[in-house]
């Protein structure tokens, strides 16, 4: 059941926290900063919480007027949630969130999950040019652009990739912290690549070079 608790104190931190501050609800943002997503989408995307808890964060959240919902046109015809225009001033704070969180020990076992991984990359990339990546994580795709000191990344499918990524993010993610890696990665089969792959090394390089 969605819950009604409040902190009952007027200072602003506690009522955002009484719009936020439930378990599970600034994952439910965190998934939704890249674009609108299916339920099953954010369901997978937290394997820790039930289907009920995401639904019942889901309804709280678009209660209080973070997230929406909306149903897409066909031939997709599926509902989507996304943020809201005020949900969305919440990406510096989840953002900044994270990156005081680095400091925390990583639980064991830890999940790993694609949006955590291409917010990292979004957040550290500084491209010297322009290029489109199909990048398939966990059978869900999502489409990354970059152009010089710009990288965006949204789901659903690019029109003209330069080339396709197919992994997990953790493969990813250590990609990312060890590009020197990738061919190890391609041999043994935790990566594939389908087209350019000079302008996946260079995706991977050049966000070592802006840490």
């Amino acid at each position: 059941m969605p819950t009604k608790r409040s902190y009952g104190d007027a200072c602003t931190i506690a009522r955002a926290l009484d719009v936020v501050g439930e378990r599970w609800a600034l994952l439910v943002v965190r998934e939704l900063l890249l674009g609108p997503q299916r339920f099953s989408d954010v369901r997978r995307a937290l394997p820790g919480a039930g289907t009920n808890l995401v639904t019942d964060r889901l309804r709280e959240l678009e209660g209080h007027g973070v997230v929406a919902r909306r149903k897409l046109p066909p031939p997709a015809a599926s509902t989507v949630y996304e943020l809201t225009e005020w949900g969305r001033e919440l990406e510096p704070i989840v953002l900044a969130l994270g990156a005081w969180g680095t400091r925390v020990p990583l639980p064991r076992p830890a999940n790993l999950g694609a949006t955590s991984v291409l917010l990292f990359l979004r957040g550290s990339a500084r491209p010297r040019r322009a290029a489109c990546y199909r990048v398939e994580l966990d059978a869900r795709v999502w489409t990354v652009r970059t152009e010089p000191g710009r990288l965006t990344v949204e789901p659903g499918e690019p029109a003209a990739p330069d080339a396709t990524i197919r992994t997990d993010p953790p493969t990813l993610n250590a990609l990312l912290d060890r590009p020197s890696d990738l061919d190890a990665a391609l041999g043994d089969g935790r990566v594939q690549i389908d087209g350019d792959r000079k302008a996946v090394r260079r995706l991977l390089y050049e966000r070592l070079l802006s840490a």
